[in-house]
């Protein structure tokens, strides 16, 4: 299994859910995740693994929501709010903070590394920058 990939499903999920308000049970039955052709008992194993991981950061971070966006708020600079911050390093930054602060088993240097990856893939040139600064902020916390 690829934790990153189901990382990345949790990002996408998120910041579905963010942008357009689904319903949770819509994002965790990710037919939005499979092609045309693919019906759900062709799924790989690798591929339910990833699902069922995701599905734990997506369910989780929903739960967490408010105590999620309280750390950040709480670990932005003064001439920042949380309404500022793009959709897309919103996602990134709920997804690996929910993984750091509820979640054991993961060393917060790893999922870090893998935000700014994610970020590195999916947000603008410099996000990954503003991700390090605020979980790496959380993370000292």
């Amino acid at each position: 299994m690829s934790r990153r990939n189901g990382r990345i499903i949790a990002f996408q999920a998120l910041f579905s859910w963010d942008a357009t308000k689904p319903s949770l049970e819509d994002l965790l039955n990710f037919s939005w995740l499979q092609k045309d052709s693919e019906e759900a008992d062709e799924i790989s194993e690798s591929a339910k693994e990833e699902r069922t991981f995701a599905s734990l950061i997506i369910a989780g971070t929903v739960d967490h929501i408010d105590q999620i966006d309280e750390l950040i708020k709480n670990h932005l600079s003064s001439s920042w709010t949380i309404d500022r911050i793009n959709k897309v390093s919103l996602a990134i930054l709920r997804t690996a903070i929910y993984e750091m602060k509820y979640q054991s088993g993961t060393e917060p240097g790893i999922i870090i590394d893998e935000a700014i990856n994610i970020a590195k893939s999916f947000g603008t040139d410099d996000s990954y920058k503003f991700i390090n600064a605020v979980l790496d902020n959380i993370s000292n916390d």
